[in-house]
């Protein structure tokens, strides 16, 4: 799993919880199994990195890029080149620090890789914290009854290791990373599985740490 940061401090501690929980569920399910968290601090100024090291299970890496292409990229390469296992049976879980997956998120995306998908397209929601009551509405109305396949959220997103290689990886670039890699998995043939079965709840804050990404959504809609 890896999960870029850039100045977290606020919300850093309930997304690593979350994981936490995620790989609990998982141990239920699955039996041992071996799944690590990759952090990695992308230019911070905060104290980020304070909380991570509150929590064992993360692995940190430290870059000063900040953009969050380049994070991801640094995080997934680390951890291909250390798994010591072929890329065709690793599976890469992205979320942001800014986002709490479920409890079943880890599960679930391995019984996709299971029956063959290469990369899994997830569903997010806003926090409903963020939003005013009115704000929260319109959300509902817009994508509650909307297909999971509108959207590509790197807050939500899984791929084999194999695929991610041959589609090249996350390009090197403050935004929209997430969709321009998923337009290369499409073009190298990869099976590809939209779902809502595991949405990731994440900040719907207006000013967000790239000017595309969604909290410029937030503000253009809602």
């Amino acid at each position: 799993m890896v999960i870029p940061v850039n100045d977290e401090e606020e919300l850093l501690e309930r997304c690593l919880a979350a994981v936490h929980d995620a790989l609990g569920h998982l141990d239920d399910l699955e039996g041992p199994a071996r799944v690590r968290v990759i952090l990695v601090l992308d230019a911070c100024t905060d104290g980020s990195a304070g909380i991570a090291a509150r929590w064992p299970l993360v692995e940190t890496l430290v870059l000063s890029k900040r953009r969050v292409g380049a994070a991801r990229a640094h995080g997934v390469r680390h951890a291909i080149d250390s798994s010591g296992v072929p890329a065709s049976r690793l599976w890469i879980a992205n979320t942001d620090a800014d986002s709490r997956v479920p409890s079943h998120w880890i599960a679930h995306q391995l019984d996709l890789a299971r029956t063959g998908v290469d990369v899994m397209l997830g569903a997010i929601r806003p926090e409903p914290r963020d939003l005013t009551p009115h704000q929260f509405r319109e959300w509902q109305l817009r994508h509650l009854a909307a297909a999971p396949t509108a959207h590509v959220h790197g807050a939500n997103l899984g791929v084999r290791a194999a695929a991610y290689l041959e589609a090249g990886g996350f390009p090197d670039v403050r935004e929209h990373e997430d969709v321009t890699l998923v337009e290369q998995l499409r073009r190298v043939g990869a099976i590809i599985q939209s779902t809502d079965a595991c949405w990731v709840q994440t900040s719907a804050r207006t000013t967000g740490r790239t000017p595309g990404g969604y909290a410029a959504h937030v503000r253009a809609f809602y």
